[in-house]
């Protein structure tokens, strides 16, 4: 579903598995890395890439002297390149999540003791990335992230049973002691009576999560057709305070009717009466208040910074306007940078999709006049897009919202900026590489 629904999903898992609220964020937010590129069933390159290519004359005119059909066909291979790039960066995450759990959130404070898992973790990422890459340069964009990630749990699922790649005659690592536990480990929620527990069949205890996925992903299908039937229903203000502006809604389609949805039918296959679900949305609308508070402000200042374009003095917009000035200055040095425009792209923008389209174009110009392949450009703009996810303002504060650490997502970017820091600074650093060959 991308806008931040992994760690919707994931944080509640990982916090009813043990986590402290904050390991289960930054966790879930770490995540959100090597597979946002490919996302919403390739919404960042099928939607982001295209709209900020689209329609420019230096574009068409790269696509026809390369001998591609039309400068639609660029985008498979962006988004192979773009795989490749993920497929050589991510292939640490995990091992670099283990590390910050370890590190922050472990009795001995060490990174050392999440290096013991390095064999694993290793392997782990393999067994997405390879499949991952291989399904974007023969598949296209759609599906790398989707069909890379079932291939990496079948394989390492089985593998986790028989103990494969685990260190062996050594103690398994675990979070201290829940009475030990930092009061900023916890998320305001954690010792609220939750009423009397129910037995169930873990059928039923997973039901919520299969519902949620079989929902999201039947309605981001194209060949299903049930999306277009979803954005049938639009809500659409134009002309905006008398601007060019114009916002629309498609209420059915947003990712949060799929848990709406599935929350009610919860209530129903649990066996949940009035009271318990009562105090469910009493503890939800609370939790929804004040998560609101922060994005009520953060998302209008974003709105503004992208649509700053058409002044009365002709400048671009703020971010393009920046770019270029951050290009002008590094000159031939940009494939370094590049990566970091696409990344506050995404931190300021709420979404990779958001930060190709206003970056895209401009990393193709760049790249063309400083004689750069601009396919890799784009790639880079779109790998370090895919990075800003994890210090995302909207991202961070949905993710803190689910784990009730509202007022804590300083915190949080300020453990996931080390990843975020690998991931611009390791791309970059291949892009550099690319300009020599």
């Amino acid at each position: 579903a991308g806008f931040g629904t992994p760690a919707a999903v994931c944080v509640p898992l990982l916090a009813g598995l043990g986590f402290p609220a904050m390991a289960a964020v930054v966790s879930g937010m770490v995540i959100q890395s090597t597979p946002v590129s490919f996302g919403a069933v390739g919404t960042p390159i099928l939607v982001g890439v295209k709209n900020g290519l689209g329609g420019a004359e230096q574009v068409a005119s790269y696509a026809t002297a390369n001998g591609y059909a039309d400068w639609q066909a660029l985008l498979p291979a962006i988004g192979a390149r773009t795989a490749l790039l993920h497929a050589i960066i991510g292939t640490l995450i995990p091992l670099m999540l283990v590390c910050l759990l370890t590190r922050f959130y472990g009795a001995k404070r060490s990174a050392a003791e999440g290096l013991r898992i390095w064999r694993f973790a290793l392997a782990a990422a393999l067994a997405m990335t390879v499949p991952y890459a291989l399904i974007a340069r023969w598949l296209g964009p759609e599906f790398p992230s989707l069909l890379g990630s079932l291939i990496g749990l079948a394989v390492m699922i089985p593998a986790a049973r028989r103990r494969w790649f685990l260190p062996a005659d050594e103690p398994v690592w675990d979070f201290a002691p829940r009475e030990s536990w930092e009061e900023s480990w916890k998320g305001y929620g954690e010792t609220t009576d939750r009423g009397p527990e129910a037995e169930m069949s873990l059928a039923r205890a997973w039901a919520p999560y299969v519902l949620i996925a079989g929902l999201l992903v039947a309605s981001r299908l194209p060949a299903l057709g049930l999306g277009e039937l979803l954005k049938m229903a639009t809500l659409e203000s134009t002309n905006v305070w008398g601007t060019t502006v114009s916002i629309s809604v498609q209420p059915l389609y947003l990712p949060g009717t799929m848990f709406v949805l599935a929350s009610l039918a919860t209530a129903w296959l649990h066996g949940m009466d009035r009271v318990s679900f009562g105090r469910a949305a009493r503890r939800s609308r609370r939790t929804l208040v004040e998560a609101s508070t922060a994005l009520a402000f953060a998302v209008p200042m974003v709105q503004v910074f992208i649509n700053s374009t058409g002044g009365a003095a002709g400048f671009d917009s703020m971010p393009v306007e920046l770019a270029r000035s951050a290009a002008s200055v590094v000159g031939s040095g940009w494939p370094a940078v590049g990566p970091l425009i696409g990344g506050m792209g995404a931190f300021a923008a709420g979404s990779n999709t958001l930060s190709n389209m206003m970056f895209s174009l401009f990393q193709f110009d760049v790249a063309q006049r400083i004689g750069y392949d601009p396919l890799w450009a784009v790639a880079l703009q779109a790998v370090g897009g895919a990075a800003g996810n994890v210090i995302c303002v909207h991202n961070v504060v949905a993710a803190s919202a689910v784990a009730g650490l509202i007022g804590r997502e300083g915190d949080v970017i300020r453990r996931t900026s080390l990843v975020f820091l690998y991931y611009v600074a390791t791309a970059g650093a291949i892009g550099l590489a690319l300009r020599s060959m």
